[in-house]
């Protein structure tokens, strides 16, 4: 799994920092998300997961070692 982030995107609810802050944290000047780890190992996936799907900006995105992506946009 590798993770990806548009910063520019990101409301800065900070629901990723909450769920899985391992991997994610908020920038304290602007609150937006910071990706401190874009490779987790195994058993942080199930919190990325989750956290990229409670994201409301869809500011994040998941590339499955076969190539697919999983964007949780929610336009």
């Amino acid at each position: 799994m590798e993770l990806s982030v548009e910063r520019e995107r990101c409301q800065g609810a900070g629901m990723c920092a909450l769920t899985a802050p391992e991997v994610f944290d908020q920038d304290e000047t602007d609150g937006r998300v910071v990706l401190l780890e874009p490779r987790p190992p195994h058993e942080l996936h199930g919190a990325a997961r989750e956290a990229a799907g409670l994201c409301p900006a869809g500011a994040l995105t998941i590339t499955e070692p076969d190539g697919r992506r999983a964007p949780f946009r929610r336009e």
